[in-house]
């Protein structure tokens, strides 16, 4: 297991690596592959951005990301403004069914409701305002509607692991209640966590994913 004096020099080398993020506002701790991140950053963006990176490094097994956006003075916007961008934001993005979803803002926080068919028009919408000038944080409530269960979601999902290069079958077990999908069991990577459950909320029918696997580093 790499140690936590190494982990923290890595994940602070990536940060400072990335020249859209300003890593000397960011605070890294390392324990047992448990890494935090604290800190601000001038823009939401950033902090999406930092954990991300975070998680891509080797040995990092979680993230808890506890970095504070401040905003400096021109990016400041009003309710009512950022209220409006997102609005259109979600109306040009093509993979969003903006009709569905309902925007509100309150002190720069920008909330997301509504219901869709996919997890992908979930992440899309919530992708399409996080870039926004003004924005502080966002609560995606977004849900995805109920459909009923016409086919076998297990074999389908491990059907698919099977074909997928980055995620090693073996190791991921899949139990369902329902539509809703539980991973288990071990992968190499945070990057192969991510894929596993990509690949789960593909399925049709799937309205939650629990993924409990862990990183075996």
């Amino acid at each position: 297991m790499t140690s936590d004096q190494t982990l923290q020099h890595d994940v602070l080398e990536e940060l400072t690596w990335e020249p859209s993020i300003d890593s000397s506002l960011i605070t890294v701790s390392a324990r047992d592959g448990f890494v935090t991140l604290a800190g601000y950053v001038p823009r939401f963006a950033e902090k999406i951005e930092a954990e991300a990176i975070a998680k891509s490094v080797v040995g990092v097994r979680a993230v808890a990301n506890d970095i504070q956006v401040r905003l400096p003075e021109h990016c400041q916007r009003s309710d009512a403004e950022i209220t409006a961008a997102a609005r259109t934001a979600l109306a040009w993005h093509t993979s969003v069914p903006h009709d569905n979803i309902t925007v509100t803002v309150r002190n720069g926080w920008l909330t997301l409701e509504g219901v869709v068919d996919w997890q992908y028009q979930r992440k899309a919408a919530r992708d399409a305002v996080a870039y926004l000038t003004g924005v502080k944080g966002i609560i995606n409530d977004v849900t995805l509607a109920q459909r009923p269960k016409a086919h076998d979601i297990k074999a389908e999902i491990e059907a698919a692991f099977r074909r997928n290069a980055e995620v090693s079958a073996r190791r991921v077990q899949v139990e369902t209640n329902n539509s809703t999908v539980k991973l288990v069991g071990e992968v190499a990577t945070w990057a192969e966590r991510a894929e596993a459950e990509r690949v789960a909320w593909a399925a049709a029918g799937v309205t939650e994913v629990e993924n409990d696997l862990t990183i075996n580093v």
